[in-house]
């Protein structure tokens, strides 16, 4: 076999491969024997038709679909690896000559694996957030704790005001004609709460029980159905009921019921605490991102388009999942959102970018540094990854993590440890 690389553009390459003919007459051969038992010829058994019948009843282009794939198959794996050339996409085939008896020579063009160019990546001076805890954040957090342990009682008299929750039933109009999805049932709405579109809740404000009322609303023009966009309605509104929220007394009581704790001074030094190790975290990954958004600023690649279009396909199929445990699907996403699949790939492109080149920079400094990963490092992250599937660590899962996932489990320790090289390297 041989092989000529020259190379198109800044990550791009293009082999010629020679594959010598009696190498592609294997090839043929290889392709008759996969193929041999879906021959028929008269007087022969099925799958026993020698090779030379079969070329001379079918033809060898019967079989020559197979055996250029066969060529290729061995040929260009052993071109990538003499050329020292990392793939990042299939390649671009073109078949120069394929005949029997003859050299068989094809063209493959292919995205290669960029080089990376690396700046300053130690010695930076790099600013840490800090983040206090006030007053105001503690009493905010009290707030919460009082939503949640708010008692909700029937308003058996008395009018709908904000803040209340009104059980309704409803209808939507346009023009006098009624629309899909503006109905509802015993529908609890929070008045306030801005759920409803335009001033649906306000016009609710001072209705008593058994009240019917005319709500005329205007739909937001990017609503994101193209029916409903800027459109005038009319909803006829019953109202069945109205609930108030009763809100305890924040107090020593309040604490012996909402926490553990037997007094407000005792809840508010926890929530505190708390508050200030959720900041230490926060300011600590901040930074961190911090220091690998200077590193990757500081490197120069060129990158694939083919990787930034890998990553935005990563990414939607990671939207489809998290819509999927919502119970919706990307088309019902493009209506809500008023977008359709290429503005949502153009949205994603430039987070995509920096998540590659983001990448490729940390792999560099990888390689740069030697870091490897130790098998007992590999077998802690394995443990690590079990414990999230199981609440005590489990000896059969963690082998099978590392039988499995050892690829993926020594990429995360070593894009671990070189994270904290450049922690430790940087001010």
């Amino acid at each position: 076999m041989e092989a000529k690389m020259e190379k198109i553009e800044k990550n791009i390459v293009k082999f010629e491969i020679t594959v010598e003919a009696n190498k592609f007459q294997d090839a043929i051969k290889r392709a008759y024997n996969k193929n041999v038992k879906n021959f028929n010829v008269p007087g022969f058994r099925k799958g026993k038709v020698p090779m030379a019948i079969v070329k001379k009843y079918y033809g060898v282009g019967a079989l020559m679909e197979d055996a250029i794939n066969f060529a290729i198959e061995g040929s260009y794996a052993k071109a990538l690896e003499e050329n020292n050339i990392v793939p990042v996409d299939y390649p671009q085939i073109d078949i120069v000559t394929a005949e029997e008896g003859k050299d068989f020579v094809y063209t493959a063009e292919v995205t290669v694996y960029p080089e990376v160019e690396l700046g300053e990546y130690k010695g930076l001076k790099v600013e840490k957030p800090v983040y206090e805890v006030t007053e105001e954040d503690v009493e905010a957090r009290l707030k919460e704790m009082q939503e949640k342990n708010a008692s909700v009682e029937i308003k058996e008299n008395g009018e709908i005001a904000t803040g209340d929750t009104a059980v309704i039933d409803f209808k939507g109009f346009i023009d006098d004609v009624a629309f899909e999805g503006g109905e509802g049932k015993d529908y609890s709405l929070e008045i306030g709460s801005g759920t409803f579109i335009d001033t649906f809740e306000d016009q609710l404000v001072g209705a008593k029980v058994g009240d019917k009322v005319e709500v005329n609303v205007t739909f937001p023009e990017n609503y994101g159905r193209e029916e409903l966009n800027n459109k005038k309605a009319k909803f006829d509104v019953l109202v069945k009921e109205i609930k108030v929220k009763e809100l305890p007394e924040i107090d020593d009581e309040f604490a012996k019921e909402a926490s553990e704790f037997d007094t407000l001074a005792e809840l508010k030094a926890d929530i505190t605490k708390k508050m200030e190790e959720a900041n230490a975290k926060r300011a600590e990954n901040e930074y961190e991102d911090a220091i690998i958004k200077a590193v990757v600023d500081n490197a120069k690649v060129e990158i694939p388009t083919v990787m930034v279009e890998k990553e935005i396909d990563s990414m939607v199929k990671n939207l489809e999942q998290r819509l999927q445990y919502q119970g919706l699907n990307l088309e019902q996403y493009f209506q809500f959102t008023g977008t359709d699949e290429a503005k949502m790939r153009e949205y994603m492109k430039e987070n995509a970018e920096v998540k590659v080149k983001t990448d490729l920079v940390l792999e560099a400094v990888e390689k740069a540094e030697n870091i490897e990963a130790t098998e007992e490092e590999i077998k802690e992250k394995a443990v690590e990854v079990a414990k999230m599937y199981s609440a005590s660590e489990d000896e059969k899962m963690v082998e099978l993590l590392i039988n499995s996932q050892k690829a993926a489990l020594t990429a995360d320790v070593k894009i671990a440890k070189t994270v904290k090289l450049l922690v430790e390297n940087n001010k």
